[in-house]
């Protein structure tokens, strides 16, 4: 076993997850995955930023749904993660750029990973009840917040990772939402953190 992200994960697990970051390297040249400043510090930066927000899954998730994908963080790294922790469960990724949907499907396909992408914007995908939403660098909390209700069961969990304006997001959300709050330091920015939320409703 080796420790990832506040995490234990097998040596099958270390080899998917080291597997998809030299596919993410092969891949960037061509549609800019991540940022070449970023390259050399992939495994800190994007691997383990997103391997951490697994710590916090439901012990029941079946269905777990990352919204605007990208490059696959923190989706693919959480549908590697649940290879061997959730083997149930189904993970979906929503992404409209359809250069990076070919990318997450062959990540998916190579890596043998039980999820699924829909090539399309969040809002025209109809709702998935999702156990868990998943959102990083997607957007501020209030643009967020009716992308993720949209999709969670009333049960579920949303889990976003957010910078330093991660109060000021708080604020200006709470203006037009009802939530549950847990708030979380992040292990790899001590500026950042991640937003645990449930029972998201609007406003009365």
């Amino acid at each position: 076993m080796a420790d990832v992200g506040g995490m234990d994960v097998s040596r099958e697990t270390m080899a998917d997850l080291q597997a998809f970051v030299a596919l993410v390297l092969k891949w960037t040249p061509k549609i800019n995955l991540i940022s070449a400043s970023s390259e050399s510090l992939i495994w800190d930066r994007h691997i383990v930023d997103s391997v951490q927000i697994y710590r916090f899954a439901p012990d029941d998730v079946r269905l777990w749904l990352d919204i605007g994908s990208g490059g696959g963080f923190p989706g693919i790294v959480a549908a590697i993660l649940g290879k061997a922790r959730h083997p149930d469960a189904q993970f979906v990724l929503i992404e409209s750029d359809q250069r990076k949907v070919v990318f997450l499907r062959t990540a998916i396909r190579d890596l043998g990973l039980a999820a699924s992408v829909f090539a399309d914007r969040i809002e025209d995908v109809p709702p998935i009840g999702a156990d868990v939403v998943s959102a990083r660098a997607l957007g501020s909390l209030p643009v967020l917040l009716p992308l993720v209700s949209r999709h969670m069961n009333p049960a579920g969990v949303a889990i976003l990772h957010k910078g330093r304006q991660a109060s000021a997001e708080i604020d200006e959300a709470r203006e037009k939402w009802r939530f549950e709050l847990e708030e979380k330091l992040s292990l790899t920015d001590p500026d950042a953190r991640l937003l645990l939320l449930q029972r998201i409703h609007r406003a009365a």
